[in-house]
């Protein structure tokens, strides 16, 4: 298949890309070459995600969750500066430490470590992916083991494997390690009534909604799943009068006049499962646009990607708690049943409860995690979905991308305002649990 190739491909280009040819930066005196395998690997995932069948945006976060996690553990062990997320993280115990007095090489640990975790997380799949993963693994190898002692090649790797066989241990356990049947229980009762989620979708797999007990996992910096709770969403009503069809007069009105700008704000975040590297993954791809532009230290990228990876996870883990506790129709099911029978969102509506808006829960947390690291009004380019045809878009600050993110899903049909308004609030809240984290001693 063209599409599933790609994953090969863009595995040798992105090397190719940052690294030059072999030997191009042997010396071990390249401070750089950490963070350039550091973001090759990540650039590798987010292809991963989009061409791995399991890889929906829940589970795609948890995968960049441990990425960071990994990365930033094996930095913060020669740092002078880092402090380790264990006994921070929930249920993470001391991770290994580097042997006082013994010379170890950054480049070589994060290209062991991060090749270790990638292979983990992403073993399921499809061949072409399998290869790239290889190829990659092959290939950074060459570059950063050319130029260190060999005793000192063997035991960064054997350092760097450890670590990430540590932090994989500890995900084990988080309860979101197995996906099947790509996340759809085989067996779920529907919640009767018309306020309730129905199926969107005339796919035979997705008659129950994606990932119901996701909301259960254990998250990474929040206590619980339900730290931040939600108010009720709009009482349910049919009668024109009522707040609740008001909202979704104007999901329907907004659709029959998106303009060609709202249009494409709608396609830029749409973020789709296999389609895109998610909206995690946007957000993801964001940082590493800015790290790459900004030539980040090593200590500075690797808290940038952790704290990251885990407010998102952490709000995948929260938005979904909420979603399963209200359980609230979509406005497509709500528009054809007593608006427009004929009506149809610009976007595809995503198979699992309406409120709270995901992408606005997730993008919230992202940009306040963001802006807490860089600073408010910082501005940047997004050129995420570049390569599938859809031109960069320029933001004055996160906050401001990440409202863009959220008010996309009213115009693609797909959330009623108040699940957008309800997720800003939610995305916040689950941050301040990773703001308060201590990375720096």
């Amino acid at each position: 298949m063209k599409v599933i190739r790609r994953t090969a491909a863009m595995a040798v280009m992105v090397a190719a890309a940052l690294f030059g040819p072999p030997g191009a930066h042997a010396s071990q005196s390249d401070s750089s070459l950490p963070q350039e395998v550091l973001r090759t690997w990540y650039q590798l995932s987010l292809e991963l995600v989009r061409h791995t069948p399991t890889y929906s945006p829940p589970v795609a976060s948890r995968a960049l969750a441990y990425l960071g996690v990994t990365a930033f553990e094996v930095a913060a062990s020669g740092s002078a500066d880092l402090q380790s997320l264990a006994g921070q993280l929930n249920a993470l115990e001391a991770v290994p430490q580097r042997t006082a007095g013994e010379t170890y090489d950054d480049a070589v640990i994060i290209q062991a470590a991060m090749a270790a975790a990638v292979k983990n997380l992403f073993s399921n799949t499809g061949p072409s992916g399998q290869h790239a993963m290889a190829s990659l693994e092959s290939k950074l190898d060459g570059e950063v083991t050319s130029g260190p002692p060999a005793d000192v090649v063997a035991r960064s790797e054997a350092y760097g494997r450890a670590v990430a066989a540590h932090i994989l241990a500890w995900s084990q356990g988080d309860g979101g390690a197995v996906v099947e049947n790509m996340g759809f229980p085989r067996e779920y009762k529907l919640t009767p009534g018309p306020a309730h989620w129905v199926p969107t979708s005339l796919i035979a797999q997705q008659q129950f909604p994606l990932l119901p007990a996701w909301g259960n996992n254990r998250p990474f910096a929040m206590p619980k799943g339900a730290s931040c709770t939600l108010p009720a969403p709009l009482e349910y009503s049919e009668d024109k009068s009522s707040a609740f069809y008001r909202d979704a007069l104007e999901v329907y009105q907004t659709r029959q006049a998106l303009s060609p700008e709202q249009t494409a704000i709608a396609r830029f975040w749409s973020d789709d499962a296999m389609l895109s590297p998610t909206p995690p993954g946007h957000w993801v791809s964001i940082a590493l646009q800015i790290l790459e532009r900004d030539g980040t230290s090593l200590d500075k990228s690797v808290d940038v990607l952790a704290r990251l990876g885990i407010a998102q996870a952490d709000a995948f883990i929260g938005c979904w708690s909420a979603k399963f506790q209200y359980d609230l129709v979509r406005p497509v099911t709500y528009i054809r049943r007593v608006i427009d029978p004929k009506w149809e969102p610009l976007l595809n509506t995503p198979p699992f409860p309406e409120y709270p808006s995901g992408h606005s829960t997730q993008s919230a947390a992202a940009a306040d995690v963001l802006t807490n690291l860089f600073g408010d009004n910082f501005a940047f380019e997004d050129a995420t979905r570049h390569g599938d045809g859809l031109k960069p878009r320029s933001f004055a600050s996160f906050r401001a991308a990440a409202d863009e993110a959220g008010v996309s899903r009213l115009f693609g049909g797909i959330h009623f305002r108040v699940a957008i308004e309800r997720g800003q609030e939610q995305g916040p809240c689950i941050a301040a649990y990773t703001n308060a984290l201590r990375t720096r001693k």
